[in-house]
């Protein structure tokens, strides 16, 4: 596992993008402060500018440092979910202009998966995640369900749990607003 963090940290550091496991389905990444490298996320999946990205961050301390007001209740959101959660706050500042959605919003998620922790907290920023397909396929639930041309198209791709088949989901997505209010995106 070192050696994929290693390797991906050197991708990312480079503007690159990888090809990586995480708490949910195998996810396309790059440095979320990297408009650069989020325009080739982008471009690979064939994704409309208008659809956002998310971002994964490896602990909620780091939270302020990318979202201008956190909710008290986005906290206890993260610690007593069950399940991958992303939850869309309004406010996004010091990440990419191209990753944040119109209205200034973008989606995190803690993430709590062991490769995914420690790559984003050596790499001290938060990371792109987004799900291995092409726009419009469906989500491959596991590396094997991974297309050739997203596996091509990366400038790393890990190998760390590529043999693990057991079929995965997509996270819970809920719009979390300052005033605590919360929808459901996906459940």
């Amino acid at each position: 596992m070192n050696n994929d963090i290693n390797q991906a940290l050197a991708v990312l550091k480079a503007g690159g993008i990888i090809l990586y496991p995480t708490d949910t389905i195998w996810g396309i990444g790059c440095d979320a402060t990297n408009p650069e490298a989020v325009e080739k996320v982008y471009q690979l999946k064939g994704r409309a500018k208008d659809k956002s990205l998310i971002v994964l961050l490896e602990n909620e301390n780091r939270l302020s440092s990318y979202v201008q007001e956190i909710p008290e209740v986005a906290y206890q959101l993260i610690e007593y979910t069950d399940k991958p959660l992303t939850i869309i706050y309004d406010g996004a500042k010091n990440l990419a202009s191209n990753l944040v959605a119109d209205d200034g919003s973008i989606g995190i998620r803690i993430v709590k998966h062991r490769f995914c922790e420690q790559l984003i907290q050596r790499f001290r920023k938060p990371i792109v995640s987004t799900s291995a397909n092409l726009s419009g396929a469906p989500s491959p639930r596991n590396f094997q369900e991974i297309s050739d041309a997203i596996k091509e198209g990366v400038d790393y791709v890990v190998t760390f749990g590529q043999d693990d088949l057991t079929p995965k989901q997509a996270s819970t997505i809920m719009k979390l607003d300052p005033s605590g209010a919360f929808s459901f995106i996906r459940k």
